[in-house]
């Protein structure tokens, strides 16, 4: 294993074998608990910290890239680490056995879940209690999500025309693009034009809702039976994986939107049980994807969704990493994905409201939830997410039963 030298001036990026690189990402990927910041906390403190193959500063520098970037950042810095150790083939491997142990952990829990769980009491009142702890996930991350990127007036009000535009079921391209241009004009000094196209939004939106075919209300969220193709899968996660800003909840709305829309083929409820075993395993949060596309499809349909959601994080990671650094160092660019973020997080706000009558439909749920949500503010622990999803499936079993 020779060292190649930092260009930096600190320490070294090993040059690993290809066996030697797989079963280390393979060990990271079996301890990857805890959700996005244990995952990068773990990688920094053995790979920057311990070992030094690049310089604290030019890990805030690539961290801070992937923040403004679609795709899980520690999925994306485990191939960018890989990359430094083995080349483009070394970020695949890294990347892919990072990926690993979470997938196979998830189709087992797929296949128990659709196998086993629907059927029995026991996993029924538990994923009632996983669910309400989902909706204060939710709840907790639009927060985070939004505190650091709805700064100003102006983003807020991106941000609200999101929310109405979800709720209204407006096609989600429309408050992004309608969001990126807003702040463009902001940030421009055409302030009144950026206002005048995120208030076009809510005019939409609006009209949708009180239009006469509106009157009947959506789609009933427990009675999905629609069919879907191995492609619509693969194109469902490519499309979630690719607007994924600000951190792996962001991907929620537009992977719903397919999954339990007018066409979908699952339920609101068992949506928020995918995402609540996402919680509770070593992986990248937007690993639900893959229990998605089991229940679309089975394991065909588990893989497909999988390759589109975190094919963006490869692609931006193996081919543009150099060009992209430079990009997102222009202003433009920024001011677009200040704005489209702004309406991201209105987006992840309007899936809060649509899942709370799946996920708390009576009173215990409801303590649930707001036991969960304080938890979740007061505990900045790692160990956050998987203790109150679990916990709150014991208190689901423990309170049908009193």
């Amino acid at each position: 294993m020779q060292p190649a030298p930092n260009v930096e001036g600190r320490g070294s990026v090993p040059r690993l074998s290809r066996g030697q690189l797989a079963w280390r990402f393979l060990r990271f990927g079996s301890l990857a608990w805890g959700g996005p910041l244990a995952q990068i906390a773990m990688l920094r403190h053995e790979l920057v910290d311990d070992e030094g193959w690049i310089s604290s500063d030019r890990f805030n520098r690539t961290l801070a890239v992937y923040q403004v970037l679609p795709g899980p950042e520690a999925q994306e810095l485990t191939i960018y680490f890989g990359m430094l150790a083995g080349g483009r083939l070394g970020g695949f491997l890294a990347g892919l056995c990072f990926l690993l142990p979470g997938f196979i952990l998830m189709v087992v829990l797929s296949w128990f879940y659709v196998s086993i769980g629907i059927s029995s009491p026991v996993f029924a009142a538990a994923f009632a209690g996983c669910q309400a702890a989902v909706l204060a996930l939710i709840v907790r991350a639009a927060h985070r999500i939004a505190s650091r990127a709805v700064v100003n007036r102006y983003l807020l009000f991106i941000a609200a025309s999101a929310v109405v535009a979800g709720l209204a079921g407006v096609p989600f391209p429309i408050p992004l693009a309608a969001g990126g241009l807003s702040y463009v004009a902001v940030v421009r000094g055409w302030r009144f034009v950026g206002s005048l196209i995120a208030a076009s939004v809510i005019a939409i939106s609006l009209t949708s809702l009180l239009a006469p075919d509106r009157a009947a209300p959506p789609p009933a969220t427990d009675d999905a039976g629609g069919t879907v193709t191995t492609a619509e899968l693969l194109f469902t996660g490519l499309r979630g994986g690719a607007l994924t800003f600000g951190g792996a909840y962001t991907a929620i709305p537009f992977v719903e939107q397919d999954a339990t829309g007018d066409h979908g083929w699952m339920t609101r409820s068992q949506f928020l049980d995918g995402i609540a075993l996402s919680g509770v395993i070593p992986a990248p949060l937007v690993i639900f994807a893959t229990f998605v596309g089991y229940l679309g499809g089975g394991l065909i349909g588990a893989i497909a969704v999988t390759i589109g959601m975190f094919l963006p994080a490869f692609v931006i990671t193996l081919v543009g990493h150099s060009y992209l650094e430079a990009a997102v160092a222009h202003r433009g660019l920024h001011a677009i994905l200040d704005g489209i973020t702004a309406a991201v997080v209105g987006l992840v706000g309007a899936t809060a409201i649509t899942f709370a009558p799946s996920a708390v439909g009576n009173l215990a749920a409801a303590g649930i939830f707001i036991i969960a949500l304080m938890i979740l503010y007061l505990w900045r622990s790692s160990a956050a997410v998987a203790v109150v999803v679990v916990s709150a499936g014991i208190a689901g079993i423990l309170l049908t039963r009193l």
